[in-house]
């Protein structure tokens, strides 16, 4: 006859968890093959994001009318955002804007804004979204500067 072997104790409880703490990361591993890298490595030009992409093509058309226009666009901000903000101005009412201009006053520079999103969704590819952006760009300006945009960029509209 065997003698069963007594039962092992029960293990000393560790310390309890604390609630505020983040929960361990996990990273896939899948098959021990290691940690997984980028899809694609900084330097490939599809790294890039669309709106980064977005932000150099104002950057170009705002570096052409410098180049033209750089003493009555000296302390000019120009800037993108994704969505106009959802209280038009009084003479908007076209539909969304596409971009604004807004007169330096009380020690604030003057601002163009080129909304993206409007932008990206009336671009049927990206050199028509870059024709776009630099018919924006060229008719605040005019706006700012009180002239044409004829006068601003003499390729504007064709």
């Amino acid at each position: 006859m065997q003698h069963a072997s007594p039962p092992e104790p029960f293990p000393e409880p560790g310390p309890a968890p604390d609630p505020d703490a983040a929960p361990p990361v996990r990273r896939r591993d899948r098959r021990g093959r290691g940690v997984r890298g980028p899809l694609l490595p900084p330097g490939m030009p599809a790294y890039r994001t669309r709106a980064e992409e977005f932000d150099d093509v104002v950057l170009d058309v705002v570096e052409l009318l410098q180049r033209r226009w750089g003493p009555q666009l000296a302390g000019t901000e120009f800037a993108v955002e994704d969505v106009p903000p959802s209280e038009p101005a009084p003479w908007e009412s076209d539909g969304v804007p596409l971009g604004r201009c807004f007169p330096a006053e009380s020690g604030r520079p003057a601002r163009v804004v080129v909304y993206r999103r409007p932008v990206d969704f009336r671009a049927a590819d990206d050199t028509d979204r870059a024709d776009l952006v630099r018919e924006v760009v060229v008719e605040q300006v005019a706006h700012l500067l009180a002239r044409t945009p004829e006068e601003i960029d003499p390729g504007y509209g064709s």
